[in-house]
């Protein structure tokens, strides 16, 4: 039997995608769940495998293209047939997709003979932009942006009204549908977007042009360049516009501090080293893992740094889990996989799991979900180098932690100067939540962990 192959829905927002590799030709055999070629979306790089075997008799797409979501992209005629009941159009099944993937292998980040991992990062991010619309002439009362649906019920909705609500940045299964059984209509889409940008702006349907903002800003038309000499363009990666959106949102709509400080780890640093001398490569030691737990420890100390604010409700989201991202810099952009439970796990498996996701990334196995879901990120820079640095908060999170290259310095031992290893630090937050005594606190509290770790098991 005759099948239509075509890219399948594979995240609420995510309305096409660019053709990276493509693993077939026509005339090839394959078996189910086999790889029949590779999409890049602005949040990752999905492997489309075939949803049953057979033999592909037609390849409508070629490397370097754009398909949108829903797009023929193969035939195939089927080894065996189906049974009558499905449908004779079958998309490929592929993972839900909500963050970037393809990461860069982390590297200790106060070796300076080892290669750089991670990076400043502004961007997971993946809170999907809601975007000014046209409205419906007739609009329902005020929408409740709470989210409606929760454990995994799905909002019940026609593929048009699913389509629209990707076309806007919106998440479906937050809109109360108007119809029989909360049936979610197109009108409820637009109704639930004219509420946001509302609550946004401060009751103006449409964002204000006059504000000054940042993103507005990048939109004003360029001069042309080639009047001056010659010029070269080159088109942005998906991670590189995505990264760069968010980057605008947080830096438009988040007040941010910094706060910085210094944490001695000379001791920290020789028992690293002396660890690794015995390790196995998966599970060699870094700076990064040691700062992960740290954090996970002061995060349960400082609930209010593991939170989100929702202005929408006027509350604080307090998350009874620690999942912390390690900004990470790639080739093709900056990327943030998320370590979870890290308040539950200890130094190594964490150092494991850092070294695993690396490996992951060079053979492009790391799945959407190891991207999404953290409440807290580091960024470390010590292995390229710098002072000092002030990285951007990763929305929805409300603060981030850069670490920039230990040195050896003079300290001063209340007798004498001594050389001690000294790691600057430096903790970004969300200002609107986070106040700076509490920022200098928690920021403390890191350093003296690090500088003398039972400090880590002295409260529960």
């Amino acid at each position: 039997m005759r099948h239509e192959i075509k890219v399948p829905e594979v995240s609420d927002g995510v309305t096409e995608g660019t053709v990276v590799d493509i693993a077939v030709t026509v005339g090839d055999l394959v078996t189910e769940e086999q790889t029949l070629l590779e999409l890049e979306t602005d949040k990752a790089v999905i492997a489309l495998p075939s949803p049953f075997a057979g033999k592909i008799t037609e390849v409508k797409v070629a490397q370097g293209d754009s398909v949108q979501i829903g797009a023929v992209i193969m035939v195939l005629e089927a080894a065996e047939e189906t049974p009558a009941a499905e449908a004779e159009t079958l998309a490929v099944s592929a993972p839900q997709e909500t963050a970037q993937t393809t990461l860069a292998p982390e590297a200790d980040a106060h070796s300076p003979s080892e290669t750089p991992a991670t990076e400043s990062t502004g961007g997971e991010s993946p809170e999907s932009s809601l975007v000014a619309v046209p409205m419906s002439e007739s609009p329902s009362s005020t929408v409740d942006l709470q989210a409606v649906r929760k454990g995994g019920q799905v909002a019940p909705a026609a593929p048009s009204v699913r389509r629209i609500a990707r076309d806007l940045g919106v998440d479906i299964n937050q809109v109360q549908g108007s119809g029989p059984g909360g049936r979610v209509s197109e009108t409820d889409v637009r109704d639930f977007v004219r509420a946001t940008m509302q609550r946004i702006t401060g009751g103006s349907s449409t964002p204000s042009v006059h504000g000054g903002s940042t993103a507005l800003h990048a939109q004003r038309p360029l001069p042309d360049f080639t009047q001056w000499g010659e010029v070269t363009r080159e088109s942005l990666s998906r991670i590189r516009e995505t990264t760069a959106d968010n980057m605008s949102y947080a830096w438009s709509t988040i007040p941010m501090v910094t706060q910085y400080d210094k944490a001695q780890v000379t001791e920290i640093e020789a028992f690293r080293k002396q660890f690794n001398r015995s390790a196995a490569d998966v599970d060699r030691l870094t700076m990064t893992a040691i700062l992960v737990k740290v954090c996970a420890a002061a995060l349960k100390a400082f609930p209010r740094f593991n939170s989100s604010l929702d202005l929408a409700h006027k509350e604080l989201v307090l998350k009874n889990y620690v999942h912390i991202g390690v900004a990470v810099d790639t080739p093709g952009g900056l990327l943030v996989p998320v370590l979870r439970d890290a308040d539950a796990k200890g130094v190594e498996r964490l150092a494991s799991e850092l070294n695993e996701v690396a490996i992951k990334t060079r053979e492009r196995k790391l799945s959407p979900a190891e991207m999404q879901g953290g409440t807290f990120t580091i960024s470390n820079l010590g292995g390229i180098g710098g002072t000092s640095f002030t990285p951007i908060v990763y929305a929805p999170q409300v603060a981030i932690l850069g670490v920039s290259t230990s040195e050896m310095q003079p300290v001063w031992n209340g007798q004498d100067f001594t050389p001690r290893l000294v790691m600057p630090l430096s903790l970004s937050y969300d200002h609107r939540v986070i106040d700076g005594a509490d920022g200098a606190r928690f920021l403390r509290w890191i350093c003296n962990a690090l500088e003398n770790p039972l400090h880590l098991v002295m409260k529960g």
